[in-house]
């Protein structure tokens, strides 16, 4: 049963919080592969911490789904399970 789905996390939206308005690309495994930015870009450890800390954030607020949300989180996680495993 689904019972988290996190909203906000990811790498673009850390990379957001850490340099709002960068433009950059991202490539798993690499790290940025394109940084347009006068800013100095954050570094991949940088990145992973910010995720951390937006994970723990999400993880400290109690979410109440509806069965039908449920049923809905559990069928998009079937469906990215099956897309993976092909």
């Amino acid at each position: 049963m689904v019972t988290k789905r996190y909203m906000i996390l990811g790498i673009d939206m850390a990379v957001n919080l850490l340099r709002p308005g960068a433009k950059w690309e991202w490539t798993g495994g690499v790290g940025f592969t394109r940084w347009e930015d006068p800013r100095l870009q954050p570094s991949k450890d940088e990145v992973e911490e910010t995720i951390e800390k937006i994970k723990a954030f999400e993880d400290s607020i109690n979410t109440i789904w509806l069965p039908e949300q449920v049923a809905e989180n559990e069928k998009k996680e079937q469906e990215i399970e099956q897309a993976m495993a092909s």
